[in-house]
Parts: structure tokens; sequence; C-alpha cells
């Protein structure tokens, strides 16, 4: 799985058919149907039209996307969230984090062993602690289109968007922000329990919002 993992994150446009050739060059045994399983249980999916493995809640009503043309000109405009599989030795994790896209600044993130709605809640709550956006951007997962997160957004005043299926780039930021923790820091270490990569995280996230510098924004830190 940390194959697929990070080599997800180098080639982001691999769905399963193509994961299942580098794998099989590189020596592994796979077929394409355990490798589609895998992907579909990390929650991967190529960055192209095609099977999308962010399932919407059955009931949940339909958003539209609201960033098509929207040009960015200030934090707390949009933010964003998302969702990415960490794994473990033994299991995986999942780390939600909610980001300010004008400025790349991680407003809140909390880890889990299932991917339910309640963790997302409460980096969502943490992140409204700090501000409220005008518009919160995210992919089409039932986590996120349930009405407990939709409610909590509606009662703060924040107006909901949805990407649209099979477009994995609508919420770029927030994917680079995934890459750059993995490469910078998580693969480096190889943690061994959630209760070490919590720990890492807390060291590692606040160097990010704080002291990394980001191309995007001159060089300057979040």
């Amino acid at each position: 799985m940390r194959l697929i993992d990070a080599q997800s994150l180098r080639t982001p446009f691999y769905g399963s058919r193509r994961m299942t050739h580098w794998l099989q060059s590189q020596g592994y045994p796979v077929n394409r149907k355990r490798v589609q399983r895998l992907m579909a249980q990390m929650g991967l999916q190529a960055t192209v039209p095609g099977p999308h493995t962010s399932r919407s809640h059955p009931q949940s009503p339909v958003y539209p996307y609201l960033l098509r043309d929207l040009r960015l000109s200030h934090s707390h405009l949009v933010w964003c969230a998302d969702i990415t599989y960490i794994p473990m030795p033994r299991g995986f994790l999942y780390l939600m984090a909610v980001l300010d896209w004008y400025s790349r600044y991680v407003l809140a993130w909390t880890l889990s062993n299932t991917l339910d709605t309640d963790f997302c809640l409460q980096a969502l709550e943490a992140a409204l602690s700090q501000g409220t956006p005008v518009i919160f951007n995210t992919d089409q997962g039932a986590q996120f289109t349930r009405h407990e997160w939709t409610q909590r957004l509606k009662r703060a005043g924040v107006l909901i968007s949805l990407d649209g299926r099979g477009r994995a780039l609508d919420n770029v930021f927030v994917e680079r922000l995934w890459r750059t923790i993995k490469y910078e820091h998580l693969y480096l270490y190889g943690y061994e329990t959630p209760a070490e990569v919590e720990q890492g995280l807390q060291r590692y996230i606040p160097f990010y919002n704080e002291q990394r510098p980001h191309s995007a924004l001159d060089q300057q830190p979040p």
C-alpha cells in the first residue's frame, strides 16, 4: 500500500491499470483487481475523468461547484478540506485537513483509523473557531455530504461548493499539501504507531504554516 501511495503522489494521473503495470515492472506479482481494491480502499483516483472513489451520501443534496473563474484575493474567502490515506506497518490511518486556499495555511487537522464523519467535524469545529470562510469546497465524499457536515456549514453562513465528479484537480492545493507532508515528513521518518504519526504532525504542520517557504507565496510561509 505504501508503494501505491508513494507512486500515486508522483504520478497522480495513474489509474488502476497503469498502477498495476508499474508495480509489475518493479517485480511485484499483482493483478489489476487487487490494485483496484487497494486504490479504492485508499481513496485514490486518477486525475482524469473516470470512476470516482469518493462516494457521496445516497440521500445528500447536490451542491454546485462555486470556484469556476473565481479570483482569490484574500484569506478566508475559500477553505477546502480533504482526506488522505497514511500507510502504516499494521493497518492505516486517515488524515483530514482544512486548508485556506489563498494563504495555504492549515487551519486544522485530525487523524482517525476509520472514515467516519466525526473526526472530520472535529477539524471543522477547530477551523471555525479561527474564522469563517465565504465558501467551503470539498469533493463529493460521504463525509462532506452528510447532513451533520452540511448543516454545520449552513449554520455558520458558509456557501457549500462541491467538486465535479472525476475532477480530482479541483482541490489541487490540498493535494499538494498531502504530497508535501508525505515526502517531506512521513516517508522520511517511517512512523510505526498512530501516536508517533500524531506527534510528528504536531511538529511538522506548525513548521509548514510558519516557516516552510512556498513557491506560490514568493517563498514565504503561509
